[in-house]
C-alpha cells in the first residue's frame, strides 16, 4: 500500500521507497521519508499530499505519494 491509499490524519510507518531515481529518493530522504519513520497524510488537495514527517509538513505530488510505501 502506498500514501495515496492512506487516511487521512492516521499515522502510518514507512516501509519503503519505491523509485528508480536516485535524485528522488535522496530528496525523500532529506524530507526524512526513509524505512522505519512515522508519516501522517495531513491533508490532500487533487493530486497534492501535505505529509507530516518528524517535525515538519511537506506537500508532495501523486508520483511521489505513490513512490511512499507504507
Amino acid at each position: 500500500m502506498n500514501l495515496t491509499h492512506a487516511q487521512l490524519g492516521q499515522e502510518y510507518i514507512i516501509t519503503g521507497i519505491a523509485t528508480e531515481d536516485q535524485e528522488l529518493d535522496g530528496f525523500l530522504f532529506t524530507l526524512g521519508c526513509y524505512s522505519g519513520q512515522p508519516v501522517t497524510v495531513v491533508s490532500q488537495l487533487r493530486d497534492h499530499y501535505v505529509i507530516s514527517v518528524k517535525d515538519g509538513r511537506y506537500s508532495i505530488n501523486q508520483d511521489l505519494a505513490e513512490a511512499i510505501s507504507i
